[in-house]
């Protein structure tokens, strides 16, 4: 397997400590002060802020970290932005540099969701908290200088699927109205059996192992079982039309490769725009742990613009008619 990965990407790899999802809380500390050591540059031309906002009901405030120009000269378009760690760790802070890159490459508000993680918050906590961002988004939109019908959502693994779970629940829910959904290599199949997921089960950032226990965390012991909602693992919808434009990505070498090709193939015969890409050589979440290769460079370039192109994709027609 080792040999299949792309050069670029190996030796990172090789360096890269497992993870241990049964001690969460010392792996999130360490991410924290990954995030601090990193020191992620603030680009002049974009303002980051923290934000409270209501949460759901009878459930605490939400955190939200938003993005924007600090120079606005139009109203733009906006994108919630969902981090990723398996449900179970990760933070907004650790996606500083690429929100930052949405403000300044698909000109755009970034509002990055804060959301509350499994084993202490299992489904539907996050999810909740995220259609709890997009409404105050939708529902806020003017005064952030955004149009409110060119807000759309993203983001990658855990964040991938809450993506996918959100754009199916604001559907069922009547809106916020999605003009573009970007699952990133998504974890939507709670039942963990795909070829993919069964095939990666050493350290590759991701495994067959990581992703049963991470499963496990967020649905509180029901995954695999036949009491699983779609909205917890949309690989598990029947239906799936009516959802807004789509574009995602996964590596081959990713356990989530099988389930993301599958949902693609199904939203395309249900009718929905999508566009994907299949990276060779590629393990889960490459672009982010090595972010110097060209394929990762690629990448983070592609899907960067189909973001700036989806999102400004109805004014385009317009100043074009």
């Amino acid at each position: 397997m080792k040999e299949r990965v792309n050069p670029e990407l190996r030796e990172v790899l090789e360096q890269f400590p497992p993870l241990d999802l049964d001690q969460f809380e010392m792996v999130r500390e360490a991410g924290m002060e990954m995030i601090k050591a990193s020191e992620i540059p603030v680009d002049e031309r974009v303002s980051i802020a923290d934000r409270q906002i209501p949460g759901p009901e009878k459930a605490p405030m939400v955190r939200v970290r938003i993005y924007e120009p600090k120079e606005k000269t139009e109203t733009l378009p906006g994108l919630l932005w969902i981090h990723g760690g398996g449900y179970v760790i990760g933070s907004p802070e650790g996606d500083d540099g690429l929100c930052q890159r949405f403000v300044t490459d698909a000109k755009c508000v970034v509002v990055s969701v804060d959301y509350r993680l499994a084993p202490e918050h299992p489904y539907p906590s996050g999810l909740e908290d995220c259609y709890a961002a997009l409404k105050w988004f939708s529902e806020n939109a003017s005064e952030l200088g955004v149009d409110p019908t060119r807000i759309g959502v993203a983001g990658a693994s855990a964040g991938g699927g809450l993506t996918a779970a959100l754009a199916l629940y604001a559907r069922d829910h009547n809106g916020p109205e999605l003009c573009f959904q970007m699952p990133l290599y998504p974890m939507i199949d709670d039942r963990n059996n795909t070829p993919s997921s069964l095939e990666i089960t050493g350290n590759y950032i991701w495994n067959h192992d990581l992703n049963e226990k991470g499963w496990s965390m967020y649905l509180n012991g029901a995954n695999g079982t036949d009491h699983v909602s779609y909205h917890a693992a949309p690989a598990r919808a029947d239906d799936l039309s009516g959802l807004p434009f789509t574009y995602t990505c996964v590596g081959q070498l990713d356990p989530f490769r099988d389930e993301t090709l599958d949902y693609v193939t199904r939203l395309a015969r249900a009718g929905v725009d999508v566009e994907f890409h299949l990276y060779p050589g590629c393990y889960h979440g490459f672009e982010g742990i090595a972010p110097n290769a060209e394929i990762s460079k690629r990448a983070v370039s592609e899907y960067v613009e189909a973001a700036n192109y989806v999102l400004h994709k109805e004014k385009l027609i317009k100043n074009k008619n």
